[in-house]
């Protein structure tokens, strides 16, 4: 037996509505109805946004603390490889990696001292003669030039 769903247009805001009930059910934190419910103006065929109410998520505690040399790098050749856009794990450079060989791809780190709560992933490597070194991503050289080799205290989360 195969199930199909064909709504047209009078039934679409019943199965909205039927959606939205059952993940308020799944998820009661949410409020997805009524958001859903007066957005859509079906007399009007147009829709306002939408604003969906997620719980403020809790700052995560650190699972061990420690001590680490970090320097900063930037995207050019004589930093990096022949691919100074790509991190070793195949993303795209931005603001929030971090390279590091002793922490496995995907980490979550924080230097509180520096930067708050603010969350870094690791998501790049270093040459292997560093071991123990944290190397954060910056937009420029002349930031990474300006952070020079620091000893920052590490929550590894």
């Amino acid at each position: 037996m195969s199930w199909r769903i064909s709504a047209s247009k009078p039934q679409l805001p019943l199965l909205i509505a039927v959606v939205c009930l059952a993940i308020e059910a799944l998820f009661p934190h949410m409020t997805v109805a009524g958001a859903v419910a007066s957005a859509l103006d079906w007399d009007n065929d147009t829709a306002g946004p939408v604003q969906l109410k997620f719980p403020a998520a809790d700052l995560r505690p650190a699972r061990y603390v420690t001590r680490v040399t970090t320097t900063a790098y930037s995207s050019t050749p004589d930093q990096t490889d022949a691919t100074p856009f790509i991190t070793a794990n195949g993303t795209s450079v931005r603001h929030g990696l971090v390279a590091a060989n002793f922490l496995p791809f995907g980490t979550h780190v924080r230097l509180p001292d520096y930067f708050g709560e603010e969350v870094f992933v690791v998501e790049d490597r270093m040459n292997e003669r560093y071991d123990y070194r944290l190397d954060i991503w910056m937009a420029t050289r002349e930031q990474a030039r300006n952070w020079g080799v620091r000893q920052v205290r590490l929550e590894v989360l």
